[in-house]
Formats: C-alpha cells, structure tokens, sequence
C-alpha cells in the first residue's frame, strides 16, 4: 500500500482554473500550503474570453452545455437568479468569487510559466521559465486539455481559409463565405449555429454518428428529464431508444437531416437552436471527409463540395510540455492514471480534470477529484500498490471499450456514474484498511502493556 505522510505538505497547483481553483480550495481548508502557478493574467482558464494565457478556446457566445444545478462545486453554487446556462462572462465571474470566498486568490502566482516538473530530493521540483525552481512534497497538474489544437491529415491541401475551432471568437470574419464546420462535438455545433446567419452557407460534417438531443424539454433541461425516467437497471440499449423517442418527438429523425443515429453510447450533444437552422436550411449535414483537393472537399457518401473556409472541430492533444515521460506523461489517447488522478509510478504527482464528462458537469466532477486528492496528500486514505491500481485502470479502460466508440474524441471520456463506483469502491477499501491498521495497532499497544506489567 501506498500511504501519504502526515509531515507538513507543500503542494504545487499547475492552472487557475476550475480544477485548478478547487483543487487549492480543498487543500487550503486541510491546512496544507498551497502555491497556484498560473501562465495568465486571470483566474477562470478557458472560461476566461480572450485570456492572455494563449490557451483558451472560448468564443464569443460560448455558454455552459450543462444547467448549473448540476455543475457548481457542491458547496457554491451559481447565483440563484442567473440562468440555467450562463455564458463565459457568467461563469468567470463565477470562479473568480469561489477563489475569493476559499481565500485561494493570495496563494495564486500570476505570468508563472511553468517549464518543468520532475521528481526530486524525495519531492518534486518546479521550475519557471525565469529559472527559479521550488520544492515541494507534491504536485497537482490541473492545466486542462484544450489548449493544443488537433489537426487533420488533410489540413495542407485545402487552398482556402482553415482554422481550428480553437482560434474562433465571432462570426462576423465569416460573411457571405461558403463554409465547412468538421465535427459534431459542443464547439462545432456552437460555431455552425453561430455563423450560419451571416455565411453564404454552413455545412456540418458529422463522421461519427450522432443523436442531437434538445436543451430543454416540457420546459425543463432535457437532464432532469432523463434523471426522472432513466433507471440505474435500465440496460444502455433501452436508454438509448428512450432518448430517441424522446429526440425524434422535439427534432425528428436523425436521417432526415442527414445524420446517422448512434447505436453505442455517445458524448451528448444539444443546442438550443441548432436544429432550427436545419429548418431555415442554413445548415446542412455531410458525412465524412474522404479527400481535399484545393477549395474541393469530397465527402464519404461521394458527393463533392467547394468551400471558402474550413473550421475545424477536431479536439485537442493532451499537451503537458513541462512534464516529461518518466515523470509521468500520459499517453495522448490514454491516460495511464489511477482513477484518473494519481500517477501510478510517481507517488505525489496528481492530475484534476484531465476528462470530458459523459453527461453532467464537469466542474462537479472536478470538485469530486479534489476532495479526494486532499484526502490522499493529508494522510486520511491510502493507496493500493502499483499492481492494484493497474487493474483499476484496465478495469475502466475495459468498460468504455464496451461502451463507447474506438476513437480519439473519447480517450478522455469519464461515464460520471461508473466513475463514482469505482471512486466510493476505493473510499471503502482505503477505510477498510485503515481501520485494520488502528485495530491491530491497539492491540499491539494492549499486549506490549500486558507483556510489560508481567515481566515486572
């Protein structure tokens, strides 16, 4: 068993922003000193429109996917007279009242730019581009994963305009202009559904099929729909045919506007006013990409299309330039960590929000982690050694290859109700252990007292 010390603890926190943030706040409230390196000016990460930190792929009408009830930590939550959805503004504003009421703002370095990290003199070093370099017993990485774009093969034969949905921010640059939106994911429906009311037209190519569910039903987010009918003994096929009937009532068919429905679980997808502009037909669906060859673009089904401009909503590498291999770099596609916080091999070297959320929030879930995390670094659970995390890991590993699709979108995807098992599965060993540990320890003490009264 691996089992943290309850020596003073000085932990780094790589990122200010919501995993970040909470992660410091969780810390703090144990007592541990905490210092919180952000590359920025602002606290908020990629909630933060227009960040100078150079990594937020936030746009002008971003909005939270999901409503706030289900999102905030679970000890703040949202205004009660703000929105279901808020914007970027509203969620800033947000986190940088969390970090004010939790006291985590004082211990928040600003234009930090961590360039390394690695394992040293029996904790881990730090170091900034300024040369400075500290020490401290751990380390939390909570940079997040959405600040290095990834590309298609095809990027370099396409003669046109070409970005990544990460450089978007308004609409206006795209008027009058033929353009391709690739991908299906919340960005790329938010891009397409933005700039289809001023573009020539917007085309949406969805690889992968995909059931587009409404935001809102019988006046309610479409969650606390599903929360109500959806049962844990419902098998996943039957849920799926549910959330089908339920999509087709409000949307229709997916075929019917060019979409191919799922027949594993998929990352949900929903926009308030997307599939009202398949209405109006300022957007239509495409397939795959087969081939580009200067402004043509040949899709899957055959058809062929020219196009001015190409947004790409291809997702993102995990990008940890100041970690290196052997201090525990994830593999792009697959994180090798522990119930996706602890590095197996590199006791005091943690990640928060390194996932996407299959459903529900994923600042909730953060919040989830960190609370754990604190446990950990302040001694009050344990681990389990190398070989029992391993088969934690492959145990996941194994439930998303049955569930969801083989693809790169969802090498980060957390099923937030398996999750919370194997979360409360290990809560339940470690105290398990623990109170084994304090029962033979007192007897110990008894019989070293029995022993000691009887040889005098």
């Amino acid at each position: 068993m691996q089992t943290a010390s309850r020596t003073a603890q000085r932990v780094a926190v790589i990122g200010a922003g919501a995993a970040g943030l909470c992660a410091a706040k969780h810390l703090l409230a144990r007592g541990v000193d905490v210092v919180v390196y952000e590359l920025g000016s602002f606290i908020g990460g990629l909630w933060v429109y227009q960040n100078d930190n150079g990594l937020s792929p936030a746009y002008r009408s971003l909005h939270l996917n999901s409503e706030v009830s289900i999102t905030a930590y679970k000890d703040f939550p949202f205004p009660k007279d703000g929105p279901l959805y808020p914007d970027h503004f509203g969620v800033s504003r947000y986190l940088q009242a969390y970090a004010e009421k939790f006291g985590v703002v004082p211990h928040i370095r600003f234009h930090s730019k961590v360039v390394d990290v690695a394992a040293k003199n029996g904790g881990w070093q730090v170091r900034l581009d300024d040369d400075t370099v500290e020490q401290f017993t751990s380390v939390v990485i909570a940079s997040g994963h959405q600040g290095v774009p990834k590309h298609a093969a095809w990027r370099h034969d396409f003669a046109g305009e070409y970005l990544h949905s990460n450089s978007y921010q308004v609409p206006e640059p795209f008027r009058d202009k033929r353009v391709l939106v690739v991908g299906m994911g919340n960005s790329a429906v938010d891009i397409a559904s933005d700039i289809c009311v001023v573009t020539k037209s917007t085309t949406i190519s969805a690889r992968s099929p995909v059931l587009v569910m409404p935001r809102m039903l019988f006046g309610v987010p479409t969650s606390r729909v599903l929360g109500k009918i959806e049962k844990r003994w419902m098998p996943w096929p039957m849920r799926r045919t549910m959330r089908e009937m339920l999509t087709r009532v409000v949307h229709g068919s997916m075929k019917q506007w060019g979409f191919v429905a799922p027949k594993t679980r998929t990352h949900p997808t929903s926009h308030p006013s997307l599939m009202g502009h398949f209405v109006w037909n300022r957007i239509t669906a495409k397939p795959g990409i087969e081939s580009v060859t200067g402004n043509e673009v040949r899709f899957l089904d055959g058809s062929v299309a020219s196009f001015d401009t190409i947004i790409a909503a291809t997702g993102y590498s995990v990008g940890l330039p100041f970690l290196t291999k052997d201090a525990g770099e994830t593999e792009e596609h697959k994180p090798d960590l522990f119930l996706r916080v602890v590095s197996p091999t590199q006791p005091g070297l943690y990640f928060v929000g390194l996932f996407n959320v299959a459903g529900g929030g994923n600042i909730r879930m953060m919040d989830d982690q960190a609370e754990w995390l604190a446990e950990m670094v302040c001694g009050d659970v344990d681990l389990p050694d190398q070989a029992g995390m391993r088969a934690a890991i492959k145990e996941e590993q194994a439930f998303l290859q049955r569930h969801y699709p083989a693809s790169p979108r969802y090498a980060l995807e957390l099923d937030p109700t398996f999750y919370r098992k194997q979360l409360a599965k290990e809560r339940k060993r470690s105290l398990g252990y623990r109170q084994r540990v304090a029962q033979r320890v007192s007897i110990d003490v008894v019989e070293n007292s029995v022993a000691k009264s009887a040889s005098t």
